[in-house]
């Protein structure tokens, strides 16, 4: 007897519908086609062992399975569920009216016991698009399916209670999610604020116009100076996530298998931190089985690489164009892939090898060149590409033990919302822009012109800098969300000089 399951297959951040013939006949052959991997194929042995742990006889015939479209590689365990539902169906002890209705997606234990798979969340939001009427996963992962709505959602924990659903002796129970009020509960609670941090105000500032703007930046300073205590805390002040952003977060990380059991939808913008010896595979993503990289596990939030000079070169030079585009395409032979990767980028490192270079009490001990050869491990393009440069000191006793709270994260985020209004306002009719950052060459003549006095300023900063034409642009980008916090449709010259002062490492001389 023939019969067919439905289940999916993932491609970059999206699914691909499965439909899973099985054919059970006299013989005593076992057939797996549809370009399955060894994953896929292993199956046989998982789904015999766990259909007789729980008291079904796995059928000695002639047994063929077909995933189409046959064309589409079939990846990892996920398939055994629907393969054995398939598989007994086709052997008559399964009633096989309902098949059609539902997605059936899982990985089986020997005993039977279904255990969490990746990328759910896009295979729900497919098997909605095609008219599913329900989808049955294992329960670790129901809450997260459980966000798309119209779509029922069964989490089950063993194979015999699905075969039982489909022979109609059992109910299974539906995974219900009220998506709005669990996304608006958690989606302005953090750990951290900035109302910790004493004293560098020049610093927060930066921040504060990095947010506002979407721009990238770069601080340099001396060990124990806060630089990674700040960064932690950006996401604290970017615009809370709309509940696009989360969605399209929450797929990346299904995707990437980073969702624990009760996580239905992230509500927090991510904060990724990789370590220096992080593989050029591992930031942008890729591999056999291509899979997101750090770059897209921090999309739509921020990307922290701390002491940035000890990353390999290779690493940082990959970073150069998902920058720009904003996405990073993995190509193959037979098929390409598209990841998002908007994400902010913020770098720290020391001014040197000792750290001390410039420091205010301690004195640098590092050799002459020494200090120059150690800024030269990051490239002039990729450094290009970050808005703001923010030098950073450590902060005086008497600052540190001022009892006085500092400005919260919640003022601060107040006015970047309010500056990202003014650009939604501005961009409302040009596609894919949606921050000062994102504009083109062509965008910024429209709408970050400097009056007089301004241009005459930057002017004169391009001729003694020795800017290129990309630190134009971007120093332009930043004078335009400088005046977007203080609410001015003009870029002034007190606008364009603070910007070019957040472009420390373009001056010259800076060392020594």
């Amino acid at each position: 007897m023939l019969v067919k399951t439905f289940g999916a297959a993932v491609q970059g951040i999206s699914a691909i519908m499965v439909t899973i013939e099985v054919n059970v006949s006299p013989g005593i052959k076992f057939m797996h086609v549809g370009l399955p991997d060894n994953a896929v194929k292993e199956s046989h042995e998982r789904v015999a062992s766990a259909l007789e742990y729980n008291g079904y006889k796995f059928p000695r015939k002639q047994i063929v399975i077909n995933m189409a479209p046959a064309d589409i590689r079939k990846e990892g365990s996920a398939y055994d569920l629907p393969i054995a539902v398939g598989v007994m169906a086709a052997d008559e002890k399964l009633k096989a009216d309902a098949l059609a209705d539902y997605v059936i997606m899982g990985e089986l234990s020997l005993d039977g016991s279904l255990r969490p798979i990746k990328g759910v969340l896009p295979i729900a939001i497919r098997a909605r698009e095609e008219g599913f009427k329900g989808f049955i996963l294992p329960k670790a992962n129901a809450r997260e399916a459980a966000v798309v709505n119209n779509l029922k959602v069964y989490g089950v924990e063993n194979l015999k209670d699905v075969l039982e659903f489909f022979n109609g002796i059992r109910e299974l129970e539906e995974t219900v999610v009220n998506t709005r009020e669990e996304f608006f509960e958690n989606v302005k609670h953090a750990d951290v604020d900035f109302s910790d941090v004493k004293g560098q105000e020049n610093v927060k500032r930066a921040f504060e116009v990095a947010a506002a703007g979407g721009h990238n930046i770069i601080l340099v300073g001396p060990p124990g100076a806060g630089k990674s205590m700040m960064a932690k805390r950006l996401p604290t002040i970017l615009p809370p996530f709309t509940l696009h952003e989360a969605l399209e977060t929450t797929k990346i990380h299904s995707v990437a298998g980073k969702l624990d059991g009760n996580t239905s939808l992230i509500a927090r913008r991510p904060f990724r931190s990789p370590h220096h010896t992080i593989s050029d595979v591992a930031l942008v993503g890729g591999g056999t089985f291509p899979q997101p990289g750090e770059i897209s596990l921090a999309h739509n939030g921020v990307l922290f690489l701390d002491e940035l000079p000890e990353f390999k070169r290779s690493v940082l030079e990959v970073l150069r164009q998902p920058l720009e585009d904003r996405k990073i395409s993995i190509s193959r032979a037979k098929f390409a892939i598209d990841y998002p990767a908007s994400f902010m980028l913020v770098a720290s490192m020391n001014p040197c090898p000792c750290g001390y270079y410039n420091h205010p009490t301690k004195e640098c001990v590092c050799a002459p060149g020494v200090v120059q050869k150690y800024l030269s491990r990051i490239s002039g393009p990729l450094l290009d590409r970050i808005d703001i440069h923010v030098e950073i000191v450590p902060v005086p006793f008497e600052r540190l033990s001022d009892r006085r709270p500092a400005e919260s994260s919640a003022a601060i985020r107040e006015r970047v919302v309010q500056a990202r209004q003014v650009q939604e306002r501005r961009f409302k009719d040009v596609d894919g822009v949606y921050c000062n950052a994102q504009m083109s060459s062509k965008q910024l003549r429209t709408f970050a012109i400097p009056d007089e006095e301004g241009m005459n300023l930057l002017k004169q900063a391009m001729t003694r800098l020795t800017l290129s034409a990309r630190a134009y642009d971007r120093i332009l980008k930043v004078a335009r969300t400088i005046a977007d916090l203080d609410a001015s449709e003009v870029i002034h010259a007190q606008h364009v000089a603070e910007a070019i002062g957040y472009r420390s490492l373009d001056r010259e001389g800076w060392i020594g």
